[in-house]
């Protein structure tokens, strides 16, 4: 942990490098193994590339919504609070099971039929939009940590709004709400998981598929649980890393 406090540049440059070489080089010891794991390590190895496809995407989003659903609960327009309020409410306190069915369910039948959307297209949706939501109380948290007082000398030296909240107010908040930030990302991981309901290819449904026709439900398991435990731990230690890299200006005990 001293070295990551250190040497945040160099241990998200190693964690991103380690992401890398792991997801395109697990089938390779996976193939030394017994069956039903070694016949097709290819398959986790492709899986493991979708669930961090789908979390860099819907993370991504979800990051976005969050900023836009943060400042819309701060404003001082009724309505905008109110339907920012109404996202969150729903988001929250729906499972996320059931927004990613009805997310695949109801999409193609809101959409033109010329506009085809993959199932990996609405399970990324439903996934930003939940964890949008999340963001959105992270990101409004660390907007309200921020001293008025700097909002107000940013103005006094002539700054407008938008350049005092992209220079100074929202630097200073995410800087504060990348903690929540870092584990929503972290749970988004394994929340992935659930997009095999929908039939997305996934890590989850790999191991779904092999035990189903090896009857092996152990290993299989086992091997799916070990690849999520380094995936979990290389997007831990990325946003650790981030976390210190941003931590300027402020002591910690060592």
């Amino acid at each position: 942990m001293n070295w990551t406090r250190q040497h945040p540049a160099w241990v998200m440059f190693g964690s991103m490098v380690g992401l890398l070489l792991f997801l395109w080089g697990m089938a390779i010891p996976l193939s030394f193994a017994p069956a039903p794991i070694g016949p097709v390590a290819h398959l986790f190895a492709d899986g493991a590339r979708a669930t961090v496809m789908l979390t860099l995407i819907a993370g991504s989003i979800g990051v976005v919504l969050g900023v836009l659903a943060g400042l819309g609960k701060l404003s001082k327009f009724l309505p905008l609070r109110w339907l920012c309020d109404f996202y969150v409410w729903l988001m929250r306190g729906t499972p996320l099971l059931l927004q990613i069915l009805f997310v695949w369910l109801t999409l193609p039948q809101i959409l033109p039929d010329s506009i085809q959307v993959s199932d990996f297209a609405c399970a990324a949706i439903a996934l930003a939009l939940n964890i949008g939501a999340y963001n959105t109380e992270c990101v409004r948290a660390g907007i309200l940590a921020v001293p008025h007082g700097q909002v107000e000398a940013a103005r006094a030296l002539g700054l407008s709004p938008f350049q005092t909240f992209m220079d100074v107010v929202l630097p200073q908040s995410m800087r504060v709400a990348l903690p929540a930030l870092a584990n929503n990302m972290a749970s988004l991981v394994k929340d992935s998981s659930l997009a095999y309901a929908i039939s997305v290819v996934e890590l989850t449904m790999v191991g779904y598929r092999v035990q189903a026709e090896s009857y092996q439900p152990l290993p299989v398991f086992l091997t799916i649980a070990v690849i999520y435990l380094i995936l979990t731990t290389a997007f831990t230690t990325l946003t650790a890393a981030l976390e210190s890299q941003l931590d300027v200006g402020r002591k910690r005990a060592e």
